[in-house]
């Protein structure tokens, strides 16, 4: 077997380096703006697609089937995003005798469609909020909402990742978010298919890891609490799901199960649920028919490689999953590192790494090193930083501690909003859901520099000394014992960096 891995960023460094450990040869894939990307020098072989845009590059399909029959590869893993839960890629890449290393593409269109998800979920006795089919006109979505009761959320059949998804409190709002959402929803994936779903108050979001052998047999690897989110996009996620009792749990993995049975599942999957706090009841979300972006901390508890059995039963050489035994341990939790300014809400950042280091006792999944351009043309994922502890509580300690003495400098990240998450009352005291980020107080230490004014510059103590030999002069404060002084009375140490003004001051 020789593995095509169609993806980029740190989902492709983190099946390269499980190939690697297989002693696996495998192909990489990269745009112009990848071309020293830390998965291209870890690949065996890497073919340039084209241009940074996805649909030149990592969209386009022609380019890569070229490159798989370049390099006579015989077997892609997707990753996920991009063409992961794209039926058609899927089918084309079977029908070429390459052995996908993911679900099925039936599984793919049977789960990928929120309305038809919900049909098999009504189908195997899984529990579903209060709904409706697709609604193709304005009318017939307010008409269902008055069926339905506000509060509401507008979806796309299609898609995920928060993206085509708007609450609505009233008729007038449905009304306002109707063709917006529509358009979304064409734009993004291509179906402009959506619905209605009743929106729960108090929620929690816990999902399901499966893993199927296509034959009929699906195992549960635990569940996750991905409850931390903003804007619908998760940011931590943790196992297992904190103050929700075993029978719950029970009930909710052999739900999960159920339903991935009935379509006979191949390969690694997720079964994503809302969970009602006041009512303490869960109810089925969507399928998602890919590896989660945070599988991580399943296998922190598990022990199980999830990119190992998916590789291994392509190959043909997964063991029996009815002889497999899973049994979690301890707790583990995973931060999602992103290239986002939160003093500017939230918008993407990009530019040069000037310094990147993450500490050795935690494990994190990265494509990201010092002198990385980050790209403006991509998902602003950076890392995933994740901790495993006894229990919740020495897991986040351990998380916060990991968070607090990793640097990302160059551009502007979430880290410190992160550092904000987990010292929390809420959250360390597990009463968070879904609409936390919302009323999270967060003030950012950050200085936003409009204007420079003249001769203001950034300095520490005692600047650059000692190449005058090469010819480089030195060079820091123009008045050393006043900047050393300021720092003194800051309480700062006097090697400390900060704004010299000169002439006039900055805004």
């Amino acid at each position: 077997m020789k593995v095509f891995i169609a993806n980029r960023g740190e989902i492709a460094v983190r099946i390269l380096k499980t190939l690697k450990r297989l002693d696996i040869p495998s192909v990489a894939i990269y745009s112009d703006a990848d071309k020293y990307a830390q998965h291209v020098e870890l690949a065996d072989e890497a073919v340039r697609l084209g241009p940074a845009p996805v649909k030149a590059s990592y969209l386009n399909t022609d380019a890569i089937f070229a490159a798989v029959e370049q390099t006579g590869a015989t077997a892609i893993h997707p990753g996920y995003g991009l063409l992961s839960e794209n039926a058609d890629f899927a089918d084309a890449c079977e029908k070429r005798g390459l052995a996908f290393i993911g679900p099925r593409p039936q599984h793919m269109i049977d789960f990928g469609l929120k309305h038809t998800a919900r049909e098999l979920a009504i189908a195997n006795d899984v529990p579903l909020l209060p709904g409706s089919e697709i609604v193709d006109t304005l009318e017939e979505a307010l008409s269902e909402a008055d069926r339905i009761t506000y509060p509401l959320m507008l979806k796309s059949t299609a898609g995920g990742g928060g993206i085509g998804m708007q609450l609505c409190w009233n008729a007038e709002e449905l009304s306002e978010a109707y063709e917006s959402v529509k358009r979304l929803s064409e734009n993004n994936f291509a179906n402009s298919g959506i619905f209605l779903e009743k929106f729960v108050q108090k929620a929690r979001h816990i999902e399901a890891q499966i893993f199927g052998d296509g034959q009929g047999k699906v195992i549960a690897l635990g569940e996750r609490d991905c409850s931390v989110q903003r804007r619908n996009q998760k940011v931590i996620e943790e196992t297992p799901a904190p103050d929700i009792s075993p029978e719950l749990r029970k009930d909710l993995l052999d739900t999960a199960v159920r339903l991935a049975e009935a379509a006979n599942y191949r390969s690694a999957g997720t079964v994503e649920f809302v969970y009602d706090v006041d009512a303490a009841q869960f109810y089925f979300l969507e399928v998602n028919t890919r590896l989660q972006v945070e599988h991580c901390v399943t296998e922190e508890v598990t022990g199980v490689d999830l990119v190992e059995w998916m590789v291994k039963l392509a190959a043909g050489e997964m063991p029996d999953l009815a002889n497999i035994e899973i049994s979690p341990s301890g707790a583990a939790i995973q931060a999602r590192v992103y290239a986002e300014d939160p003093n500017k809400n939230f918008q993407p950042s990009s530019g040069l790494l000037t310094e990147v280091s993450f500490p050795k006792d935690a494990r994190v999944d990265t494509w990201i090193e010092t002198s990385t351009e980050v790209s403006a043309f991509y998902d602003p994922l950076l890392a995933k930083v994740i901790t495993k502890g006894a229990n919740r509580a020495e897991a986040i300690a351990k998380l916060a501690n990991a968070l607090s003495v990793s640097r990302v400098e160059g551009i502007e990240t979430n880290l410190e909003y992160l550092e904000n998450i987990l010292a929390s009352e809420a959250f360390l005291k597990a009463e968070h859901t879904t609409n936390f980020c919302d009323s999270l107080v967060y003030h950012p230490t950050t200085i936003d520099v409009v204007e420079a004014g003249t001769q203001t510059t950034v300095q520490d103590y005692p600047g650059r000394v000692g190449y005058w030999d090469i010819g480089v002069p030195p060079s820091g404060p123009f008045d050393p014992y006043a900047f050393r002084l300021g720092n003194k009375i800051l309480g700062n140490d006097e090697t400390a960096a900060g704004l010299e003004i000169t002439v006039t001051g900055p805004t």
